[in-house]
Parts: C-alpha cells; structure tokens; sequence
C-alpha cells in the first residue's frame, strides 16, 4: 500500500482514512437507510434484491457478509436458510443491524466486528464472501479482497456491490451535478449531516472503474471474474470464485 490513500478527494495517510472512515459511519449510522433511500430513490433495495439473487445463498451454507452492519443483505441471504455472518469495523452500524434484526424477529445471524484488511476467521472457513456498498471505504483494498480470498473454501464464490461510473451519455453528466450538488444538502436535511455525505460521494468517484477492479479481484486469486453494470455502470456487481 502507498504511503497515502484517498478520502474523498484528499489524498492522506492510511491509518488518517481508516480513522476519518470510523466518524463518518458513527455519525451517519442511524439514518444510513433512510437516507439510501433517499439517495436513490429506493432503487438500492432492487440493486440488493438481484445481488443476494446472483449469490444464490442455500440452506445451510456458510456466508461472510463484510461490512454489513444494518442487516440489509444478511436478511435477504438469512431468508434461504444459509447461516450468515455479519461482520463491520464499525460497532454503531452493527448496533443498528441487531436492532432491526430484533425489531423484524430475524434471528440465527452472527454479529461481529471486524476489519476487512485482517479477519480473524481461519483459512477456507466460509463458502460466500458479500461486500456491499463497503469495499470502496476499505484503506487497503487489495488486502481485503486477499482476506476474502483466504477464508473462503475452494468453490467459495466472492461477490461485491459498489458504485463505479456510469457510461451512459448524458446520465453521467445528470448524476454528477445530481450527487456533488443534491446529495450533500439532502444529508444535511435529514441526517444532519452534509460533510459525511459529501465523502461518501467522492469516495464513489475515486474508486476504480470497473474493469480497474476486475482487475484487481484477479490479481487477489480469484477466477472467472466478471462484472455486471446496472444502470450503464453506475453500480456494479463484481464477482469471482476460488479454486
């Protein structure tokens, strides 16, 4: 890893991200949901819906949901019977998860913290690894998708949602001025919030384009990668497998 690494459109130390990282998901934790919703115009909740549909969760299996704090995907990857685990760095967003789950009556799932860069699970232990809407704010991103790579079991699928950049004409230019411009005053009106959502954008911008980090899901070990754009690109489905 270099010697720095972005947050947002600051270039600053690593351990400097990790720490910045840490306040914002404290500070936006309680709203995270609403204010995906209103982000994207509820459309995350059909991004998930076909990325929990792409991992094909069964009955029984062993899943790593990485930086999953609020629930979303286990809840979707609980509901086929697979036994998950839901890990995130951050212990106000996985407060938040439990208490959804208990609010819901979802129960069976596995909370616990974690860091992506060095889990404290053994080798081959988990047949699915998801990371949804969290790799980008991950500081050593090659290091965690190694760890990924590490504790799944040979035949372990990996699988990531993330925002990328969007190829549509026209669109990209909409949703520039729609994400810089809106989103941050919408942070403000309803979480309070403005500079926590104004990282959270630029995280999006400085993230690799997708065949970048294709690329690097290879680079990590993982095999017959590939990448699925939604809305021309403007999020994605990553996937791979390990043999």
């Amino acid at each position: 890893m270099s010697d720095t690494v972005s947050f947002g459109y600051e270039d600053v130390a690593p351990s400097e991200k990790t720490r910045r990282v840490g306040a914002v998901f404290s500070n936006v934790a309680r709203k995270y949901d609403i204010m995906n919703d209103a982000m994207s115009a509820g459309m995350h909740r059909l991004w998930k819906d076909r990325f929990v549909r792409r991992v094909k969760p069964r009955a029984g299996e062993d899943i790593l949901d990485m930086a999953g704090g609020t629930g979303d995907i286990a809840f979707r990857l609980a509901a086929s019977g697979a036994n998950v685990t839901v890990a995130d760095i951050n212990p106000e967003m996985l407060a938040v998860g439990m208490d959804r789950a208990a609010k819901r009556g979802i129960d069976g799932l596995v909370w616990t913290e974690a860091n992506a860069e060095t889990l404290q699970w053994p080798d081959r232990f988990f047949d699915a690894y998801t990371i949804a809407f969290g790799i980008r704010n991950v500081t050593d991103i090659p290091a965690a998708l190694r760890e990924a790579h590490r504790v799944l079991r040979r035949g372990g699928r990996f699988y990531c949602l993330e925002f990328s950049t969007t190829l549509w004409p026209g669109f990209a230019e909409i949703y520039d001025f729609y994400s810089h411009r809106i989103v941050p005053k919408v942070g403000k009106a309803i979480a309070g919030d403005e500079d926590s959502y104004r990282y959270l954008i630029e995280s999006i911008r400085r993230f690799p384009d997708m065949p970048a980090f294709q690329h690097m899901i290879g680079e990590a070990g993982f095999v017959r990668t590939n990448v699925e754009p939604l809305l021309g690109g403007l999020v994605a489905i990553h996937s791979g497998w390990k043999i």
